[in-house]
């Protein structure tokens, strides 16, 4: 379609639909526009189905995946680049899977074959072999999640093995014909469904989707086709990612065996705990303590920021609780628009233990009214505090 449309629109569900109603929504699409529900229809019109069943089916693979559903709610169509990339957005999906999960896998849509119905029939589609994902979790800094970071990471993966190429054979002996599959990497099997008559395709067990048999294995690899080995790879994360976020790096995952598409690297965010700075969603927080004549006739304090230190004013007469709120000094958030902010807490000191001349200082100013708290200003004190502190 020339317009991707919004998930939530093309299933018919609201943003607090829950896993039932995402199922039932996508039930229902699938039923109407599957492809043997088309027949005597026009080719436009076949088309058009076959446009819907997909969009459905790649809505209902977000919204129904919590990760992705939780990258979309905050990011849109752009959360693919946060854990997204291959076909379809936000990593590609496989609609068998998602029927088979839907419908079960025995009957109904389970044998759905390829999906190849619309527009006069599937065929035969050529087996490509892919490689399996690799996941890393990489630690970062309050900085690094301020500025951005480039990581070089050393990742143990599978590559095609150089001396037999990928195909697993000993060097110059050849690959005979499956005898299980006669060569098409995949047994089909009939069963009668709802809809009727439908072919249902599985790898083949034999060959394990290969088409071809290894008569003498190769002695580097053991007939595998593929070899471990250390590689770096070079990632650039973007500044304000968070705890649990995935980027993909397509292709560096395990290579294929017997050649075909590479896995993905997956790469799982983890922040490690700053000694002075919490943070919240793109804003951060700090937790100022001052000494009570700062608090009573103001002054200048260095606080720490990501970027080194911050001299903020302590107005006269600053109460506990006080919040300062530092404009455009958080962290930038990773869709690109703006910063958070920093917001200081402020806390006054009192101190455990007092000398006699401190003490007898402190005495006569006891009865000064100027010093005692009202009940309104208390009940104001106590508000900010329970902001703060929950």
């Amino acid at each position: 379609m020339a317009e991707k449309r919004d998930y939530y629109e093309v299933l018919g569900v609201n943003k607090n639909a829950t896993a039932d109603e995402l199922k039932k929504a996508y039930r229902k699409l699938a039923i109407k526009y599957h492809p043997d529900r088309q027949q005597g229809k026009s080719e436009e019109e076949k088309k058009e189905a076959e446009e819907k069943f997909k969009e459905a089916a790649e809505a209902y693979d977000v919204l129904n995946n919590p990760d992705k559903r939780a990258r979309y709610d905050q990011f849109g169509f752009a959360g693919d680049q946060m854990g997204g990339g291959g076909a379809g957005g936000f990593g590609g999906f496989d609609i068998n899977d998602i029927l088979r999960s839907v419908f079960g896998g025995e009957g109904g849509f389970g044998g759905f074959g390829g999906f190849g119905g619309f527009g006069g029939g599937g065929g035969h589609r050529e087996h490509v072999n892919h490689g399996t994902d690799l996941r890393v979790r990489v630690k970062l800094t309050l900085a690094e999640v301020a500025k951005g970071a480039e990581k070089k990471l050393k990742i143990p993966r599978l590559v095609s093995c150089k001396a037999c190429n990928g195909t697993g054979a000993k060097n110059g002996t050849e690959l005979e014909t499956c005898p299980t599959c006669h060569g098409s990497g995949v047994e089909t099997r009939v069963r009668q469904t709802m809809f009727g008559t439908m072919q249902q395709q599985f790898e083949c067990h034999t060959c394990n989707g290969r088409g071809k048999k290894i008569k003498t294995r190769c002695p580097e690899c053991n007939g595998q086709g593929l070899k471990r080995q250390d590689d770096v790879v070079s990632v650039n994360i973007p500044a304000g990612v968070a705890e649990g976020m995935v980027m993909r790096v397509t292709g560096k995952g395990n290579d294929a065996p017997g050649g075909g598409v590479p896995g993905d690297l997956l790469i799982i965010i983890e922040e490690i705990e700053d000694t002075q700075l919490m943070r919240q969603g793109d804003d951060l927080i700090y937790n100022l303590m001052i000494d009570f004549p700062t608090a009573v006739l103001g002054g200048k304090v260095n606080i720490p920021t990501v970027d080194g230190q911050a001299r903020v004013t302590i107005k006269p007469g600053t109460q506990p609780g006080t919040v300062l709120r530092l404009r455009g000094q958080g962290l930038p958030s990773t869709n690109g628009y703006g910063k958070g902010d920093m917001r200081v807490n402020v806390m006054v000191y009192v101190p455990e233990r007092l000398s006699n001349e401190e003490r007898k200082a402190i005495e006569a100013l006891a009865d000064k009214d100027n010093l005692k708290a009202s009940e309104s200003v208390s009940a104001r004190i106590f508000g900010r505090l329970r902001n703060i502190f929950g």
